[in-house]
């Protein structure tokens, strides 16, 4: 006797999804609600609720504070706003495949096409659907009820349709009823979404049971793809459907020479193996002849190694091109063509540990992607752009190593010791040292710029490649002196940023080339420090005073000439006008005041009082406001002369008249 079990046996994609999400709920010590139950297997809900997950009915029954689940099958428009409404915490593993056909049938209702749904009207998946496209759709199971539905729509005057199937429909039934409503809607916009894990799952056992002289349907009863399992192998053989073990009909196996095994997807593994297991151990013990025996013990084998060896990493380095079709916060859904149902995780997609998966791609995003794990027990294939993109990275980062060219990246990270910058999929460390223009600098300012940087060294054994920033810029500086010295000339305007701030000075870079402003050309007033005027970062306007081309100084400006305050002075305070100042220093000769900001003239003693005094402060101090009169100045020698007597002469004449 051989067993032989069907390779596509076991959790589908979005099953496995599923059930994953509710175990990784448990594992953080949530409390887990499913509306309805999560799969249609009752062993596994059974033990799901043995662990605290609670089914409910409405989404009025969740507790407060609980996570619901929502099962792959999706769920009702309505009912996916009333959750929200009520501010539900949930967790949306609806099969991408199943979310792709909400979408489709609610473009097509917008466009005013009546939908054709094939599957069970009565299922989750076709109600949810139905809800997409409310009051412009009709469900059939079959090519018989599909007859009377189109002469229902011809009557009724339907002219345009779009025709999609539930996701576990049967392949020769969709195909038959193809046919018919192409015959009356030759425009008819077809969408096949039965899902390639079931199309996969359905001509395997239609093979195997072919082969077998009885077959083994595993799966729970409620499920619907089982129960096509098992309606196409009974078709071709006797078949059994069983939820475990203990159901099996071993009196009626006994004389089948080959029997085949296959599962619905929302079977767990175990309840497989112990099916499996459970066979062989019977017919072991009715003592069969030994060359039975070596095919019963090959089955097992077989059986375990196509268990446990498919759900190991399979490094199969090929390539493929995929379409994105569902995205999640840590994984994206890729339809590459193939019967199993590709994701790639997050970190597959990405180096960059903060990005989130929205962020990088779109629904019907089209990307090439290399194959990491494919487990055909499951139906999925696990993917990677990140190593693929690494992959071409690495050539690229080697290439550019040779010739010295110019890459761009982004920084990622800033780490001890320097910077992470991510080109091209590849993590290229970048030295402090060579991280900026020169040494000391913050790097803080870097992070998420995009910069361009050198290749130093590479190591593909070790994965390492090392940068520099500073080597790119030393060259656009570089480039950007040649220019500045072509086209320099005293007197030239710049826009420049001040780098840094000495006691005698501020340095301005004024595009590729450091000039330096004297404190004494930083403003027309006396100044102690650069930073009363100037901070470093900020834009400045300034003028080039002077040129050394041999020794590359520039001297430069800051101060404007129409501030000048002896420009000022000869302009609005001639020789004679009378003002007010302030006393600002004392000597035993007279005062200094202060006649306008920059400019301080001297008030003799004589030229204080009319009375005869010993020293200015017998009459006046500092801070005191006195009116004077501009009697001389001298802009040669920057003296301006002063008198409180002359500025009260008139006052005395007027007096005296009296």
């Amino acid at each position: 006797m051989k067993i032989t079990l069907a390779e596509s046996a076991g959790f589908c994609f979005g099953v496995r999804r599923a059930v994953e999400t509710v175990e990784r709920l448990l594992r953080e010590n949530k409390n887990v609600c499913t509306l309805g139950p999560i799969i249609h297997n009752p062993q596994l809900v059974a033990d799901l609720a043995r662990r605290g997950v609670q089914e409910v009915d409405h989404p009025a029954d969740v507790p407060f504070g609980a996570t619901l689940v929502i099962r792959s099958h999706g769920l009702p428009a309505e009912t996916m706003r009333e959750i929200r409404s009520r501010n539900i915490l949930f967790e949306d593993a609806t099969c991408p495949f199943v979310a792709k056909i909400h979408g489709i049938v609610q473009q097509a209702a917008a466009q005013g096409k009546w939908i054709l749904i094939t599957g069970d009207s009565s299922h989750p998946e076709i109600i949810g659907i139905r809800s997409h496209c409310p009051n412009c759709s009709s469900v059939f199971g079959s090519s018989e009820e599909l007859d009377d539905l189109l002469k229902m729509l011809q009557k009724s005057g339907v002219t345009s349709v779009c025709v999609v199937a539930q996701t576990t429909f049967r392949i020769e039934e969709w195909k038959n009823c193809l046919k018919k409503i192409k015959m009356v809607y030759t425009n008819a916009a077809v969408f096949d979404t039965i899902c390639n894990a079931t199309a996969e799952r359905q001509s395997e056992a239609a093979r195997l049971a072919e082969e077998s002289d009885a077959m083994i349907v595993i799966g729970g009863r409620q499920s619907s793809n089982t129960a096509k399992l098992f309606e196409i192998c009974r078709a071709k053989c006797p078949a059994f459907l069983v939820e475990t073990a203990q159901e099996l009909p071993l009196d009626k196996l006994k004389n089948a020479g080959r029997i085949g095994v296959t599962a619905g997807a929302s079977t767990p593994v175990g309840i497989i193996k112990e099916v499996l297991q459970t066979m062989t151990e019977i017919l072991n013990n009715e003592q069969l002849n030994s060359t039975e025996a070596e095919s019963n013990t090959s089955a097992e084998a077989n059986f375990a190694e196509m268990l446990e060896e498919s759900l190991k990493t399979l490094n199969t380095d090929e390539k493929v091109h995929g379409v994105v079709v569902g995205i999640a916060p840590n994984e994206i859904y890729v339809d590459v063509g193939r019967k199993q149902a590709g994701f790639v995780p997050l970190s597959e997609l990405t180096s960059n540990p903060s990005a989130r998966t929205e962020d990088l791609v779109k629904v019907g995003d089209e990307m090439d992607l290399l194959i990491m794990r494919t487990n055909d027990q499951e139906g999925t294939i696990m993917l990677s752009k990140r190593r693929l993109d690494a992959q071409k990275g690495w050539e690229q980062i080697s290439a550019a190593a040779e010739d010295q060219s110019v890459l761009t990246g982004v920084v990622t990270e800033v780490i001890k010791g320097g910077l992470i910058v991510l080109c091209n999929g590849v993590r290229v460390f970048v030295p402090a040292s060579q991280a900026t223009a020169s040494r000391g600098e913050a790097l803080e300012g870097l992070l998420k710029k995009e910069v361009p940087f050198r290749v130093l060294e590479v190591n593909r054994g070790r994965r390492r490649a090392v940068g520099s920033i500073r080597s790119v810029l030393a060259d656009q500086k570089k480039v950007l002196e040649e220019k500045f010295w072509e086209t320099a000339e005293e007197g030239k305007t710049y826009t420049g940023v001040v780098k840094s701030l000495t006691a005698y000075g501020a340095f301005v870079d004024i595009g590729g080339v450091d000039g330096m402003i004297h404190i004494s050309e930083l403003s027309w007033n006396r100044i102690k420090n650069p930073s009363e005027v100037l901070s470093v970062g900020q834009t400045v306007e300034v003028y080039i005073l002077k040129l050394d081309s041999e020794k590359k100084k520039i001297s430069l400006g800051y101060k404007k000439a129409e501030d000048n305050p002896w420009k000022i002075l000869e302009e609005k305070y001639p020789v004679g006008t009378v003002c007010d100042v302030t006393i600002v220093g004392m000597t035993d000769f007279g005062a200094f005041a202060r006649v306008i900001p920059g400019i301080d003239g001297l008030i003799h003693i004589s030229q204080i009082s009319n009375e005869r005094i010993n020293k200015p402060q017998d009459v006046l101090s500092v801070g005191q406001t006195v009116t004077v009169k501009i009697t001389a100045v001298d802009f040669d020698k920057k003296r301006v002369s002063l008198s409180m007597k002359e500025a009260a002469a008139p006052e005395a004449s007027e007096e005296s008249a009296e």
